[in-house]
């Protein structure tokens, strides 16, 4: 296990490696606070994520900008509400990069510092032009917004082309056997969900009833690539060892900027075999115990390397939790005494707290004192806390705010407004208060998850009632005005 570290065996690299601390951003997918037993979670035993919380600081109010990935993926790499970015939504599978090339970003600020920097496992936030041939190199893409390496998969698991991007290149791909997406139509002859159910070993509830890849429906259409196609219950292993494999290539007289996109517990859940069973929830909760898996072996390799003594650990989820996600995988039959939520209302797609409150740990040896914080923070902040802890660039104009004092838990002092996002619906957090708009709408969705859809303003004490249960704008109506005036202020809605 990780931690504590043994300082006799790795004293001697102190002294030739970088004074700059490395940085290992790990994120997981769909992952919510009562997923972590350092959470609380009774259910889920996370030993390796527990590690890092019970010697690091481990943050109560820690938030993702967004409901879902794409935005949050992209607020933390550019350091502004993905609200500025009308295309920042959920994406397809074929969907052009959603980063401009020419604004600044946390990986190019790395490399510009003299960081080795590499992006690995889920990434979601588009490759190439709009008219994307997966058959050749694939540019504009994640090297090209600052790093250096990267392998990636191009959205989710559930989603086409179910393939290895590395630096721009499908892996393993058959020229004779080139690839096709298309998420408007099928192929002539290609099999599906509805045209062909037994070819399927898992099935679906909404939605994911197109293209069939390794016996499970996905969506959007794909032709060919046989040789390139992943196997979805050895993907976890495949990115470990890219991990691996990377960790060795480095320079060591340089420092890393490394992000880690777990897939897990996103749908399709498919663990490997050896973590079917290891929970009594199904494959959702063998999942996260997959997930904590591969956070334990990059830990223990980087410390095998020599590399942990000045690293900096950040882990976290992109957004809240979701049960139903397209998959009938029995999660919401298998969940017993779990909650996911961790007592918070909504989730996944949510605008109320359950939507992007998140677990949120950092870890740096020697340099950060074990505590439980409470300090209101957000993912998107790392872009200029991180610069100001390495001297980095960081432009003006960014939403990034500099939290470094909370992230290293010298100060319980974190930001004091925050919005948040849910599929284009904004909420104001400010302070203990959290205010969000009317907007029209279903109560839930497909998922089940409460989405935030109010026909009047609420207003919700966050320490007093963390479960939203309680709408106190009757009650507060200056603070309520108040919060609207600032709402508008920075939004401009």
């Amino acid at each position: 296990m990780l931690i504590p570290l043994a300082g006799a065996a790795l004293a001697a690299c102190q002294n030739t490696g970088p004074q700059k601390p490395n940085i290992l951003l790990i994120v997981a997918d769909d992952l919510g606070l009562g997923d972590v037993s350092a959470y609380g979670s009774t259910t889920i035993s996370t030993p390796a994520i527990d590690s890092l919380a019970n010697h690091g600081i481990r943050f109560v109010n820690g938030y993702a900008t967004s409901a879902t990935s794409t935005p949050s993926r992209y607020a933390m790499f550019t350091g502004q509400y993905p609200w500025r970015n009308a295309d920042a939504k959920i994406l397809p599978g074929d969907a052009p990069l959603l980063i401009p090339v020419d604004i600044p970003t946390m990986p190019k600020m790395m490399q510009e510092a003299g960081y080795a920097t590499a992006a690995i496992g889920k990434w979601h936030l588009g490759m190439g032009d709009g008219n994307t041939d997966w058959n050749k190199q694939i540019s504009p893409s994640a090297n090209t917004v600052g790093f250096d390496y990267t392998c990636l998969i191009a959205a989710t698991n559930d989603r086409v082309p179910t393939v290895y991007v590395e630096n721009g290149l499908v892996e393993g791909l058959d020229p004779d056997d080139p690839i096709y997406v298309d998420y408007e139509k099928n192929f002539e002859g290609e099999p599906t969900a509805l045209t062909n159910p037994e070819m399927l070993k898992m099935n679906w509830s909404v939605g994911h009833n197109y293209s069939i890849v390794n016996g499970i429906p996905r969506i959007g259409y794909m032709k060919g690539g046989q040789k390139a196609r992943w196997v979805d219950e050895d993907m976890a292993d495949y990115f470990v060892a890219k991990v691996k494999n990377w960790a060795d290539s480095l320079d060591t007289s340089k420092p890393f900027f490394l992000y880690y996109g777990l897939h897990e517990p996103h749908v399709p859940r498919a663990p490997h075999s050896r973590f079917a069973g290891s929970t009594t929830l199904g494959p959702r909760g063998d999942a996260v115990v997959e997930a904590d898996w591969c956070v334990g072996e990059v830990l223990a390799y980087l410390e095998e390397k020599g590399l942990m003594d000045n690293t900096i650990v950040i882990f976290t989820s992109d957004n809240g939790p979701v049960l139903n996600d397209g998959y009938d995988d029995k999660a919401e039959e298998m969940l017993g005494d779990h909650d996911p939520r961790n007592g918070t209302r909504g989730g996944k797609y949510s605008l109320f707290d359950g939507g992007t409150h998140i677990p949120l740990i950092i870890y740096w040896k020697d340099h950060i004192e074990p505590a439980v914080s409470d300090a209101l923070v957000c993912q998107m902040d790392l872009f200029a806390s991180i610069g100001s802890l390495i001297d980095g660039n960081v432009p003006e104009g960014l939403d990034s705010q500099n939290t470094i004092d909370a992230f290293l838990g010298k100060s319980d002092l974190g930001r004091q407004y925050l919005i948040h996002e849910a599929e284009g619906r904004l909420a104001l957090r400010d302070g203990d208060w959290t205010m969000i708009p009317p907007y029209e709408g279903p109560e839930r969705n497909y998922s089940k998850n409460e989405l935030g859809n109010l026909p009047d303003y609420a207003l919700f004490n966050m320490k007093e009632d963390p479960s939203q249960m309680t709408d106190v704008a009757d009650l507060e109506p200056e603070r309520l005005e108040a919060m609207k005036k600032a709402f508008s202020e920075i939004t401009g809605r």
